[in-house]
């Protein structure tokens, strides 16, 4: 399988990648099961690039049916450096309009029913996360939005909540009682995964509507906010093809993250373990 070192997740909206010459479909299979849908592998301006559509071409897996480690595990098989995330958000503030653009830098976990590691059953490792986004594919992300002349505010925190349902009032005002941004239900267990396979990840937040919270929101209709949609989705994908172009060659920054990460004995880590983990943790042990 020939290397790809950027991979694109596209979220609500955005189920393909416009642009993308010789392109190929690959089902890839993981330990940890199949991805959400085949992976779109082709060239974009000459740089070779995956997709894969988050949610299923057709919109058939709920945010927390995602099989997250998949998906990413599927990305690194690949040997994905960088990873540009697009995915749709809720505004928890005035200033952040439909149709703006987010590049968070933090995220907040309101999430209960999922799994955000590759690791445990045998192998213990704990990867510094503090600063949850890579500065660089952020910076290539601001950079592309200013160059396709769509709004792109570099920094926030994103609010990453379970769902399916959207937020109470009462949950919305919490949230902006924090200073949070905006407010979604994919992106941190991705950033948390891409960390632990050492790939470099940065999130494109795109609004389409305020949260609960705003007076007045109870009248925009369903057609409203698809139309939102699908003019983020255009947007986004002018952004993210500008945006890999502006990526580096090379490898990522947060190559080598595990190789003080991992706890356990070496030889006290199961074969499976070893087995199941050999892409991430082969060359540690």
């Amino acid at each position: 399988m020939s290397k790809v070192a950027i991979g694109i997740i596209g979220g609500s909206g955005l189920y393909a990648m416009p642009g993308i010459a010789g392109l190929q479909e690959r089902a890839v299979e993981t330990p940890f099961g199949a991805p959400s849908d085949a992976l779109m592998v082709g060239e974009l301006d000459g740089r070779p690039v995956a997709f894969l559509a988050r949610h299923g071409r057709g919109h058939r897996i709920a945010p927390s049916e995602l099989n997250f480690r998949a998906n990413i595990y599927a990305m690194k098989m690949l040997g994905v450096e960088y990873i540009l995330s697009a995915s749709a958000v809720g505004s928890l503030k005035e200033e952040h309009k439909p149709t703006d653009f987010v590049i968070p830098d933090q995220f907040i976990d309101r999430t209960y029913a999922r799994t955000s590691t590759f690791f445990g059953d045998g192998v213990v490792a704990h990867v510094a996360f503090g600063d949850p986004v890579c500065k660089v594919v952020a910076a290539a992300l601001e950079q592309a939005c200013a160059k396709v002349g769509v709004v792109g505010k570099p920094g926030g925190t994103y609010v990453c909540m379970e769902g399916p349902q959207f937020s109470t009032r009462a949950e919305s005002n919490l949230y902006r009682s924090w200073g949070a941004d905006v407010i979604g239900m994919t992106n941190l267990q991705e950033a948390k995964l891409a960390r632990e396979a050492e790939i470099s990840y940065a999130t494109l937040a795109m609004v389409t509507d305020y949260d609960c919270w705003r007076e007045g929101h109870d009248d925009v209709t369903v057609d409203q906010v698809v139309a939102v949609l699908h003019q983020n989705a255009e947007n986004a994908g002018k952004v993210v093809r500008a945006a890999v172009a502006a990526l580096p060659d090379g490898p990522s920054p947060y190559a080598g993250t595990l190789r003080y990460a991992i706890l356990t004995d070496r030889k006290a880590i199961p074969a499976a373990a070893k087995e199941r983990l050999s892409l991430l943790i082969g060359k540690y042990l």
